[in-house]
């Protein structure tokens, strides 16, 4: 009898410390970047084309799934914007990063989509982060006009 019930409690014990093991890894799920942010009222990334159509810059919150991550040091990522077209994400005043093993996770970001014009060396330099070829970046000749996204906060989940 008397082994019955330490049997029990070691199992009551193991349940209990696998609870709070599970409560754990619920609240290091979600990770925040930068600025404090909600994820409510989030847009999916793939509407703002058309909600950038005749506008340069305009501030949303956005959410989606990370394709890539700069795998340098986290200092950018880029965003599925559907057929086939990305979006390159920066963080505000170069102020944080994300970690290098976010692709396929689900992102939320508050901050300001532009359409810029982004040089040939900078096009290089991001391909070189996200460790293409030399073949594959020596055939980047020419500036690309995008949509890209500086956040001043992000939520990876």
């Amino acid at each position: 009898m008397k082994t019955f019930f330490i049997a029990i409690l070691a199992f009551i014990n193991v349940v209990a410390f696998a609870s709070e093991g599970n409560k754990s890894a619920k609240k290091a799920k979600a990770q925040t970047f930068g600025e404090k942010i909600s994820k409510s009222k989030a847009i999916d990334a793939k509407e703002l084309p058309s909600l950038m159509e005749g506008k340069e810059k305009e501030s949303f919150k956005i959410t989606g799934k990370i394709n890539e991550v700069c795998q340098v040091k986290g200092c950018w990522l880029t965003v599925d914007l559907g057929d086939g077209k990305q979006m390159r994400m920066t963080f505000k005043d170069y102020g944080f990063f994300v970690p290098k093993d976010a692709p396929g996770k689900t992102f939320y970001a508050q901050g300001e989509a532009k359409v810029k014009t982004t040089s040939v060396d900078m096009l290089r330099h991001y391909a070189e982060d996200a460790g293409k070829s030399k073949e594959e970046i020596e055939a980047i000749n020419t500036p690309k006009k995008e949509l890209v996204f500086v956040a001043k906060g992000v939520i990876v989940e």
